[in-house]
C-alpha cells in the first residue's frame, strides 16, 4: 500500500485522523488491504498529504487499539489478522449506513426527489 490509497479532506468537519481510520477500516473490511499487508510509514503518510506527522501517528494508534492494525518490529504497521479480513457485504454495508443515513436526511432537509438522490449516486458510483 502506498499513501495515495487514502483521500484526506482537510475541509471536512470531520478529523483528519478519523478519516484515516475509517478509510483503513473500509479497506480491510472490503479486503483491498490483505492481512499482513505493510502500511506506508507515518512520515511517507504525512508527506504525501502535507498533514501533521502527529495526525498520522494518532490515526494509526487508534486503529492498533481498535485491532484493526498490528505493530511488527522492523515492519512497522501491518493490517492484523483475526476478525478484520474480508467481511460480507452486510457487515461493509453497516459501516456505510450512517453515511447513507446522513445523506437521506440532508437530501430531505433540500427537499430532493428520491430518484434525483439515486440517479446522482449511481452516476457517483458509475452505475
Amino acid at each position: 500500500m502506498d499513501a495515495s490509497i487514502l483521500t484526506i479532506h482537510p475541509a471536512s468537519p470531520e478529523p483528519i485522523y478519523r478519516q484515516i481510520v475509517d478509510q483503513l477500516r473500509r479497506l480491510i473490511a472490503a479486503g483491498q488491504l490483505a492481512v499482513g499487508e505493510r502500511l506506508p510509514s507515518v512520515r511517507d503518510v504525512a508527506g504525501f498529504h502535507a498533514i501533521n506527522p502527529m495526525t498520522v501517528s494518532r490515526a494509526y494508534g487508534l486503529a492498533e487499539s481498535e485491532g484493526l492494525l498490528e505493530r511488527q518490529r522492523g515492519k512497522g504497521m501491518v493490517v492484523a489478522s483475526g476478525p478484520t479480513g474480508s467481511q460480507s457485504a452486510r457487515e461493509r454495508m453497516q459501516l456505510l449506513e450512517p453515511h447513507l443515513k446522513e445523506t437521506a436526511r440532508q437530501a430531505q432537509e433540500l427537499e430532493l426527489p428520491a430518484d434525483t438522490v439515486l440517479r446522482r449516486l449511481k452516476h457517483l458510483l458509475g452505475n
